[in-house]
């Protein structure tokens, strides 16, 4: 009897541990599957807000202007990926990928969506809920394209005492997490301070000899497109998408070079045709932008003479 009292509790004991370890497995099994589904429906919101961004970025089908803010809203928590690529092809490559937060964890990447005209100037990694996105005119001495600026509404960025210029545009944006104050000492203590006037902030613009001092780093700049791409971008990113923008100019001289000898055929002369080549030739040398310096003269000295000309190229 006593055996088989011990048989029994034997029995009794595999059996709970049968249904344990069964139990286990059927909720292994159904994490699994849930994590699976949440997976698929993070893939599938991470594409849809990718597609979002890449209707933002044609202005043709957003009414997306110069000098006009445009608000990309998200229901969670988004990274967005800004890729730089000025290897691939003529123009390079812009790229862009999401990836959004679920039960405490970042979901995988998107494949990245591919534009070869876009030049968008943000930090590699943006992350929040609320994102803004303006853009400006890069001409130089033409126009070569429409840049696009992107920040998180995580990030505020506070403008100490800018040139009035700037302060009126910057006004008129009424960007939600732009800031501008009389001095760095006015600004907020959790934004990100830009002086203009020498004071000691996190990115200081030399306005005059045209830099933007950053994390440690000097970007030059030729207008104020590029000198916002300096302040809104990182560094890699920037000097990447100036290269692109460079690389589109090389090929837009080329053209214009061309015009300069039909209409010089149709019987308007143009003098211009030496100067266009010794620009190109710089833009095709274009390094980083350090180069833009020596590119500044010669560009000033190309608008003048298009200024001045009879049949003008642009």
């Amino acid at each position: 009897m006593r055996f088989l009292r011990k048989r029994g509790f034997i029995e009794i004991s595999f059996a709970w541990l049968f249904a344990i370890i069964a139990g286990a497995v059927i909720l292994a099994l159904a994490i699994f599957a849930a994590s699976k589904i949440i997976n698929l429906g993070n893939s599938a919101t991470g594409a849809e807000t990718q597609n979002q961004i890449a209707v933002l970025l044609n202005p043709l089908e957003t009414s997306f202007q110069a000098g006009t803010v445009t608000t990309l809203t998200i229901p969670s928590e988004t990274r967005i990926y800004n890729g730089c690529n000025n290897q691939s092809g003529i123009f390079g490559a812009q790229t862009i990928s999401i990836s959004q937060l679920a039960l405490g964890k970042w979901s995988t990447p998107t494949n990245p969506s591919l534009f070869n005209n876009k030049y968008i100037f943000s930090d590699s990694i943006s992350e929040g809920k609320q994102f803004y996105l303006f853009s400006k005119p890069f001409e130089f001495p033409f126009k070569i394209s429409d840049v696009i600026y992107m920040t998180s509404s995580n990030e505020n960025y506070c403008f100490a005492n800018p040139p009035p210029g700037i302060q009126q545009e910057l006004s008129n944006l009424n960007e939600g997490n732009i800031l501008i104050k009389t001095s760095a000492g006015a600004c907020p203590s959790d934004s990100i301070r830009i002086c203009f006037n020498g004071e000691n902030c996190d990115i200081q613009v030399n306005y005059a000899f045209g830099t933007v001092e950053k994390n440690g780093t000097t970007s030059v700049f030729y207008t104020d497109a590029l000198m916002y791409g300096a302040i809104f971008a990182d560094k890699s990113t920037y000097e990447c998408q100036v290269r692109r923008l460079i690389s589109r100019e090389s090929q837009l001289l080329s053209l214009y070079s061309d015009k300069a000898t039909t209409i010089t055929q149709l019987g308007c002369t143009s003098t211009m045709n030496a100067d266009l080549h010794t620009l190109k030739s710089l833009a095709e040398s274009y390094g980083n932008s350090g180069d833009l310096n020596s590119m500044i003269l010669q560009t000033n000295l190309v608008q003048q003479e298009n200024n001045a000309a009879n049949c003008k190229l642009w």
